[in-house]
């Protein structure tokens, strides 16, 4: 995967959620301590969860979740509690996340516009496979389609010392039945799709999707910081 003088990519391959999520404070702890010694500005994460629903702590976020505990334990999927911002959220197989921990600070990048990069890496990846993605002001991530269009990639973020926590879930080829459980991201009656489903028998690895968005991310931020040096 891509590496810049100022953000380095680490693939953690598949792990679960919890153990991914003490990752991500190590590494927010790093990328902190870097202020002091000029080291890397953010790491980028990419992983593959096993099957979890994350439940944040907005009021309604629960009421999202619409499987019981049994149902969710027959189909093998954990509950977990998160801190990140948004709804209720769907991570397993066969779906990239995307955990950008970038020192705001250093790259001189509001958190509006964070959420912005994030989108535009997914949506120039996916396009490279032909595939138009697009925005919906109303609700954060990626839409591919129309009437109705459908929900492709998934973001919630946290920010703490202005260095921010969790990212993206790109849905390349999950068991889309587990989206059933749940009603994603709180927005009811708006499907949710995947590369598999978009591309079929063309849909490109998980490991190929990983390179392209994490690609697209440094680029992106690389074009941020040329364009705020004037270079």
């Amino acid at each position: 995967m891509s590496d810049t003088a100022s953000v380095i990519v680490r693939d953690l391959g598949r792990m679960g959620y919890s153990q991914a999520r003490e990752l991500q404070d190590q590494t927010h702890a790093e990328v902190i301590a870097a202020r002091a010694t000029g080291g890397p500005a953010g790491v980028v994460l990419a992983v593959e969860h096993d099957p979890v629903v994350t439940v944040t702590r907005r009021k309604e976020a629960a009421d999202h979740v619409i499987a019981s505990p049994e149902l969710l334990a027959q189909h093998g999927v954990e509950r977990v509690e998160t801190d990140r911002g948004g709804d209720v959220t769907y991570h397993g197989p066969g779906q990239l996340v995307v955990y950008p921990i970038l020192d705001l600070q250093r790259l001189g990048i509001r958190l509006h516009e964070h959420l912005r990069l994030m989108e535009e890496a997914v949506i120039r990846a996916i396009g490279s496979l032909g595939i138009l993605g697009h925005r919906d002001d109303a609700a954060t991530g990626v839409w591919v389609g129309s009437q109705p269009d459908a929900k492709i990639c998934a973001i919630g973020v946290r920010v703490r010392k202005w260095v921010t926590l969790h990212g993206l879930a790109l849905n390349v080829d999950p068991i889309m039945e587990h989206f059933g459980l749940i009603v994603p991201c709180g927005l009811a009656g708006r499907p949710v799709t995947s590369l598999r489903e978009q591309l079929h028998t063309d849909a490109p690895s998980l490991d190929v999707c990983a390179e392209l968005v994490t690609d697209q991310l440094i680029a992106l931020l690389d074009e941020r910081a040329t364009e705020k040096t004037g270079a």
